[in-house]
């Protein structure tokens, strides 16, 4: 049977009448040993080394201008065996009008911000309740139609226009490709892909130990306002005996299909666990996947969409693939049933004339799907967290709900899925954020029995290597924006202080209650009780114009005002190498320069996720970033200090789960310093990078490390000279824009402020 195929699947690529010439530059190629690339007889061969002991063959050629997979084949010993032949890429794409929303606007009138074209267009693309394919009308306040602006003349308002929405393939004229090494990789360019108003290149790139091959589209627009998503699969593959289409479940059981049906009109998408699913063939089996962070834009659920997909084409080809819905169906809030459409699937934004890419991932094995998806689930580590010895996983911002759910079930002893579905994905440290949940404008006496519900819930679902922290979301206070407060104890507090109530009081059943009626009451209560303020997604959403607006206020500069919260989405652009690149990142490094000529503490960031309810099957580590605090066990006494302590001090870093930086230290003393840091991956790392803040600027180092293979570990020492930088901080980033971050360091303190 496998010498049969082998045959066929010969006869399919080298068949003159189906390849159109092919010639490549390989200009840029330099032959290294178990990574090469050879062009003859219209097909380009890669060979390179893959998983241990195995070798994997990629034959590309051309065919009516497309590119394609003439064949794909592993050997671990003996003979090549093909997996599979005559593979056509295909990627459609839908696009919509990116609009400043409504949410962005209100803060900035509170602020009395002129609303400038220049500031609409700067605004718009950190979006959250956008949803550019939605044509229904709009009810909710966060996305009503944008009311005039003085001097504003092309953001146009709603509702949405049905010629907004563009839907295209892909059409490919090319004539040749480009070869490039680029350390332990080889990338292979295919130019001349027009998908819809975006132009560019086809690539594929191949990686030195390990049978990964990513394939994606990388193009631009000069278009202005477009927000966009895609799709991105392989068709081609042959329908025999041995041929099937499986994947594993929501509830995590495997499925197949084995294509013994009438051919599908369209794809057919699959709610199939870990985002992957796999091609299976005589020769063996391809899994496909997306990125498994930057595929998505921020959502206020991780309910699974359905992000993979088949489609049988006839009876005897089919393809496979990745892909994003028009809308967000979600079960509703209150109990899992039917379906609705929200407002805020913003899709991602494309600046113009930036270079956005459409990665689609495959795993190539020459054993059934089983294996193929053991090594695809290596990058993710099956979707789970990674022990670190003397670290605690922590996750933040939830808005659970927790006491409402509880209540409605009937008893705070009830247990929310939330808790399994968290702590299998390795977190030890659960954060939700129930403050606007909890209701600022409740009576005084409510809001203090819910604050009380909160922290015996708690304390009775909290374990021993499991710690439930309750903290709050809220804008009381008058800080601005919004704002987490991750407390150190249970805390009672109530918003609003008028002239001659007591600052602090005693109550007869809940103890010491603070009353706030202003942000020297919320940083009095902060100081008292060793809590930690972050304001989550700065200059997005309500906290738009934040922390901008108060960088000079006393209270930002207070050491109990932490920080950001960091997600990535909100105006997601694929052009971004690092996880919320523009928005956060720049930001983050913006503050510590603002601050750099006062003594008061750096600003931190830390992981947060945004979502509401945790159910099985719900996408939830593709959507949580999380915090890696330096602890040796979390705290069982409800004194939550270590964490506050460690969280206060930068003992901690953000990671998207696959690189990890165990340990991490600036060494030295004067102008001469050492960056020295371990590193842990998965996917192939991209590059580390040294940043650093003079007051002013804000400059890097960037470090190769394409040379590097993946799953691996390596300790970095990289000089750095501080002559005339106040801040440095490092971070690590792989292939698929997963990354992580260490907080911080001051490098001069100011004996005095200049302010």
């Amino acid at each position: 049977m496998r010498a049969a195929i082998f045959v066929t699947a010969l006869l399919v690529f080298i068949s003159p009448a189906a390849a159109d010439p092919l010639t490549c530059n390989l200009g840029e190629y330099r032959q290294t040993p178990g990574l090469t690339a050879a062009s003859a007889g219209d097909v380009l061969t890669v060979t390179w080394d893959g998983d241990a002991g195995q070798q994997a063959r990629l034959r590309l050629g051309l065919v009516s201008g497309a590119p394609t997979i003439q064949e794909i084949a592993v050997r671990a010993r003996g003979d090549w065996q093909i997996v599979a032949a005559g593979l056509t890429p295909e990627y459609r794409v839908v696009t919509g009008l990116r609009r400043v929303t409504e949410q962005q606007l209100q803060p900035l009138r509170q602020l009395k911000v002129e609303l400038t074209q220049t500031l609409i267009d700067q605004i718009k693309w950190d979006a959250f309740w956008d949803a550019p394919l939605n044509l229904e009308p709009i009810e909710n306040t966060r996305t009503n139609a944008i009311p005039p602006i003085k001097g504003i003349g092309n953001q146009p308002g709603l509702p949405r226009q049905p010629e907004e929405i563009a839907r295209a393939e892909a059409r490919y004229a090319v004539r040749g490709c480009a070869v490039r090494t680029n350390g332990a990789r080889l990338e292979i360019s295919f130019d001349g892909v027009q998908l819809g108003v975006f132009e560019g290149r086809l690539q594929y790139t191949v990686y030195k130990g390990t049978n990964l091959i990513e394939q994606e589209v990388v193009a631009k627009t000069e278009r202005d306002s477009v927000a966009y998503k895609y799709e991105a699969g392989l068709r081609g593959f042959r329908i025999d005996q041995a041929s099937r289409v499986a994947w594993r479940d929501a509830a995590g059981n495997w499925q197949q299909y084995r294509l013994g049906g009438a051919p599908n009109a369209g794809i057919v998408p699959l709610r199939a666990q870990n985002r992957l699913v796999i091609a299976e063939t005589a020769g063996g089996s391809i899994a496909a996947f997306p990125p498994p962070h930057n595929f998505f834009w921020s959502r206020e659920v991780s309910f699974n969409q359905g992000y993979v997909w088949y489609r049988k084409d006839s009876a005897s080809a089919y393809a496979v693939g990745v892909r994003q819905p028009d809308a967000e169906s979600h079960p509703e809030e209150m109990g899992r049933g039917e379906e609705d459409t929200r407002q805020n699937f913003a899709l991602r934004s494309a600046r113009p004339g930036t270079w956005q890419r459409m990665p689609l991932y495959l795993y190539v094995s020459a054993a059934p799907a089983e294996a193929a998806a053991r090594g695809a689930l290596a990058f993710t580590r099956e979707d789970r967290f990674k022990p670190l010895p003397g670290y605690q996983v922590m996750a933040t911002h939830f808005h659970s709900a927790m006491v409402g759910r509880l209540r409605r079930m009937g008893a705070l002893d009830m247990r929310l899925h939330d808790f399994d579905v968290v702590r299998a994905a390795g977190v030890n440290v659960f954060a939700p954020i129930d403050g606007s949940g909890l209701g600022f404008g409740q009576p005084r006496e409510d809001r203090l029995k819910t604050l009380a519900d909160y922290y015996e819930a708690a304390r009775r679902h909290s374990d021993r290597n499991f710690l439930i922290m309750p903290n709050e979301e809220g804008a009381a206070g008058g800080l601005g924006g919004h704002n987490d407060l991750l407390i150190s104890r249970p805390l009672f507090w109530l918003p609003g202080r008028t002239a001659g109530q007591p600052f602090v009081e005693e109550h007869p059943t809940y103890g010491k209650v603070y009353r706030i009626g202003g942000p020297a009451d919320m940083m009095e209560m902060a100081r008292r009780e060793n809590l930690l303020i972050y304001m989550p997604h700065p200059r997005s959403k309500g906290s738009t114009g934040y922390p901008d607006a108060i960088r000079n206020r006393d209270y930002f500069l207070d050491e109990h005002y932490r920080g950001i919260g960091v997600r990535w989405g909100m105006g997601l652009d694929g052009s971004e190498q690092r996880l919320c690149e523009i928005r956060c990142q720049a930001l983050w490094d913006e503050m510590n320069n603002w601050i750099a000529d006062t003594p008061a503490p750096l600003k931190f960031i830390q992981a947060i996720t945004e979502t509401y309810e945790q159910g099985p099957g719900d996408d939830f580590y593709a959507n949580s970033p999380v915090n890696y605090v330096k602890l040796d066990a979390v705290p069982t006494d409800g004194n939550w200090n270590p964490i506050i302590n460690a969280m206060k001090r930068g003992d901690y870093f953000w990671t998207s789960g696959e690189v990890l930086i165990p340990s991490y230290a600036v060494q030295g003393t004067g102008a001469k310093r050492t960056i020295v840091a371990e590193v842990e991956w998965t996917f192939p790392l991209e590059f580390v990078e040294v940043v650093w803040g003079d007051g002013t600027t804000v400059d890097r180092q960037i470090i190769s490390a394409t040379d590097l293979g993946p799953l691996g570990r390596k300790r970095f020492e990289i000089p750095f000279d501080a002559a005339g930088k106040t801040w440095v901080r490092f971070a690590a980033w792989d292939t698929a824009g997963n990354g992580a971050m260490v907080q911080p360091v001051r490098l001069a303190v100011p004996p005095t402020s200049t302010r």
